[in-house]
């Protein structure tokens, strides 16, 4: 716990830096647009195919229903795709820029030993965010169940932060060797950052500079964890 709040601490503290406002902001901002673009071309063939494809019920007023369960559920299928946009813009351009502003002032005694960095960081996120939009999608009819559209949502972002940024923010400084080492000795506090980061995911406007924040975070979490493996502290 104490790592994670050291780490979340410095991210806020990074955040703050100007420069940091415009990777945290863009990201985001063209992935709404980009799927909102989308939507406008989509929505309603996909919300008559949805209304098509439900199981016809007898009652008065199943028509309002329907069409209301189904734009519930493009909804539901349209929020993980913006996430995931938003976290692969970051972790492909922004971060980049952001780990070598925060590597240099934080963790200047950290030598690079990263290989295949940029071709490895966006098969990860590629990888990663197949299964975060494929299982959000098959684990829908969860949400049915009793706090399951608060629970399931905040799972599978938390999923997607830790397993996307704990390689990002290595994947520079660390050999893959040491990657494993400090994934191995770090599983709790590396999902418990991507827990606390995807709650923030979930508040309207601070889910905006959510995607760039837990970049951040993550950078701190791993570069802290490598400089303590190199000192010896971490067997």
């Amino acid at each position: 716990m104490a790592e994670v709040l050291r780490a979340l601490t410095k991210a806020l503290k990074s955040l703050l830096r100007p420069i940091m406002f415009w990777h945290a902001l863009w990201p985001p901002i063209v992935a709404l647009l980009l799927w909102i673009g989308v939507a406008t071309q989509l929505w309603t063939p996909a919300k008559v195919w949805l209304i098509a494809n439900l199981p016809q019920l007898p009652w008065q007023g199943w028509g309002w229903l329907a069409d209301w369960l189904a734009q519930a559920g493009l909804l539901m299928v349209l929020a993980p795709l913006v996430y995931f946009t938003a976290i692969l813009l970051v972790a492909t351009f922004a971060l980049p820029r952001m780990m070598s502003i925060v590597a240099a002032a934080d963790y200047p005694e950290i030598e690079r030993r990263g290989r295949d960095a940029v071709s490895g960081s966006l098969f990860n996120t590629l990888a990663a965010g197949l299964v975060y939009v494929v299982g959000w999608i098959v684990t829908l009819p969860l949400l049915l169940v009793p706090g399951g559209f608060v629970v399931l949502p905040i799972i599978w972002a938390a999923w997607l932060n830790q397993r996307t940024f704990r390689f990002d923010a290595l994947a520079d400084h660390a050999t893959p060797e040491e990657r494993r080492a400090i994934i191995a000795d770090a599983r709790g506090p590396l999902y418990l950052a991507g827990f606390v980061t995807a709650l923030l995911a979930h508040v309207p406007l601070l889910n905006l500079l959510a995607p760039a924040f837990t970049a951040l975070v993550y950078v701190h979490l791993c570069l802290a964890a490598l400089r303590r493996l190199r000192n010896g502290e971490i067997k």
